[in-house]
């Protein structure tokens, strides 16, 4: 059996790339990085992780069977109180979907919020609770 250690990136198949990089960037702290042999590729980048974007119509190969905008379900961790996110995303003019509301993460209980990014994925951010 293979035993996985960690998440190194996943792709995010987006309807349009300035609104996705303005949004993870502006809104949620993320740096823009753009690789590939002339830079056409891009990239979101957090802690040790990054989310490479395709744009619909115009996929990397390989890809996803069937890439979608809209398809994503993402939980992202944050140290910062979730109060401050939510005073934070009401000031970037962000509707919360849901929230602040007890879920189980990965590693134990979280206290989230839900908002949408640009192309309708479900974004959670999350604050680990205290056992």
């Amino acid at each position: 059996m293979i035993q996985l250690e960690t998440l190194d990136h996943l792709v995010l198949t987006v309807k349009d790339l300035a609104k996705t990089v303005d949004f993870y960037t502006h809104v949620l702290g993320m740096k823009l990085i753009k690789f590939g042999a002339h830079d056409e590729r891009a990239a979101l980048a957090f802690g040790t992780q990054k989310i490479n974007l395709h744009v619909f119509g115009k996929e990397f190969e390989p890809k996803a069977c069937y890439p979608t905008p809209g398809s994503a379900d993402l939980c992202f961790l944050t140290s910062i109180p979730l109060l401050e996110v939510i005073k934070s995303l009401n000031a970037n003019h962000i509707q919360i979907e849901e929230g602040p509301v007890e879920r189980t993460g990965a590693q134990g209980r979280i206290l989230s919020v839900y908002i949408r990014d640009p192309d309708a994925n479900l974004v959670e951010i999350s604050n680990r609770l205290i056992v």
